[in-house]
């Protein structure tokens, strides 16, 4: 093994993230070699530097006067030059102290300076490498984001061990199943004494965020089986965070609640500006760690570690995307203009729900709960998914999304509130025609 990842394992040994390293994160490092040295070069070397592969001119990188025109708020170091490893500093920084801002619960509490990532996506998987091994089990409710299957399941090998998201009332769902999630928890903790698992608040595909009490009964559930003896990895995946719709649901992030809570739990925040600040496609997220009694030192072995997982795989994420979010941050009025989207997307969701309140949906279908994010979806009951969904594209011209044959899923994010009437009524329509 190499020295650097032994240097970095001593640092975090008698921890729980060295207990839960994947073998490749137990091998993971950053290495000091051209970067480093690069980075040393620019405090150091005064009268030449030649270490880093960019092409010069009078002090600045070469930038094409077609590529200069379409990002004129930004220097040329910052549209062309390679970012650090990690993020721009600046960046990471504010994020931080934003992220502190809106989960207020974490004050005073000891987290990782925030690590910049290539799009939520990038921050999943590189925690999949660093914490997750071929044949490893990663807790997740049945209702998922279906990127997590192609992440964890075909990159890495592992195991998803599901529970049903909803309890039942009767047949019909009710609320986040908080003793499915524990059972599963407790069942995979036993193979192998430590576990994983990915909550997403608000829940693609779903839209659901747990109540203020169903968010203490998670917690609880963690702590008991962290009790026992089992180191877990909790993955808050917060990609739509803040659109929270409903009074009494949670706003916080879970990893607000788990960062300082248990010294068997490692918590992991994955969210960023993609969908927070309606920038889809900058590809921007930030990976940070929370875990009670961790030193400065751990922490910033977990994030060489994960420097190391970027270097290897990506080098370093896109500059200009991070000095742009970050010059946004610090625009005045920005809130505000988050808020005014905020309130379309609730409007768009409200307009839903009254739809639903005035046409019970056809008997194969059932709306699943949902108060936050993005989507809302139906269970089907009797009906293919898939033949609502081929049904509504070739003969409405409507799309929508059919998730294992099972459920609907409906993104009213994507429609006007005056569309969501007639699109409702066809999908029901279609649901009927299917019934016979």
């Amino acid at each position: 093994m190499n020295p650097l990842a032994e240097d970095l394992n001593r640092t975090l040994a008698g921890t729980c993230a060295a207990r839960l390293l994947s073998a490749s994160g137990t091998r993971m490092y950053f290495p000091k070699g051209i970067l480093s040295q690069s980075a040393e070069a620019s405090e150091k070397a005064k009268v030449y530097n030649a270490t880093i592969g960019m092409s010069y001119v009078k002090g600045q990188p070469m930038i094409l006067d077609a590529i200069r025109a379409h990002l004129p708020g930004l220097t040329p170091s910052e549209a062309v030059a390679y970012a650090p490893t990690a993020g721009v500093p600046a960046l990471r920084k504010r994020w931080k102290e934003e992220m502190i801002r809106k989960n207020p619960s974490l004050k005073g509490i000891s987290i990782s300076l925030p690590v910049f990532v290539p799009g939520l996506t990038a921050g999943v998987s590189f925690l999949a490498d660093l914490f997750v091994d071929p044949g490893d089990a990663v807790v997740l409710p049945d209702l998922f984001w279906p990127n997590y299957r192609l992440i964890l399941e075909e990159r890495k090998g592992a195991r998803l061990a599901t529970y049903p998201m909803f309890s039942r009332n009767g047949s019909r769902p009710d609320g986040f199943n908080v003793e499915g999630f524990k059972a599963v928890l407790e069942a995979e903790s036993r193979v192998r004494g430590k576990v994983v698992t990915i909550l997403n608040f608000p829940n693609n595909p779903t839209g659901y965020s747990p109540t203020l009490q169903e968010a203490d009964a998670i917690v609880a559930a963690l702590e008991q089986v962290a009790a026992q003896g089992v180191d877990i990895l909790v993955v808050s995946d917060d990609a739509y965070f803040g659109l929270q719709y409903e009074e009494g649901t949670l706003r916080e992030s879970l990893f607000a609640r788990l960062a300082g809570r248990n010294p068997r739990i490692l918590a992991a925040k994955v969210d960023g500006q993609t969908k927070e600040d309606y920038v889809w496609g900058f590809r921007s997220g930030f990976l940070t760690f929370g875990c009670p009694g961790f030193q400065e030192d751990q922490y910033e072995a977990l994030v060489k570690k994960v420097m190391g997982v970027v270097r290897s795989c990506v080098s370093n994420s896109t500059a200009p995307t991070q000095y742009i979010l970050h010059k946004a941050l610090e625009t005045p009025g920005y809130e505000e203009q988050k808020a005014r989207y905020r309130k379309i997307l609730e409007e768009r969701y409200r307009t839903v729900k009254a739809f639903l309140a005035r046409h019970p949906a056809p008997a194969c279908l059932r709306a699943l709960p949902f108060n936050s994010g993005y989507f809302m979806s139906f269970e089907c009951d009797g009906v293919s998914a898939e033949a609502i969904r081929k049904k509504l594209l070739d003969e409405k011209g409507i799309g929508v999304i059919a998730l294992q044959e099972k459920w609907v899923r409906v993104a009213f994010s994507s429609v006007e509130a005056e569309e969501v009437e007639p699109l409702y009524t066809e999908l029901f329509a279609a649901a009927k025609a299917l019934m016979g």
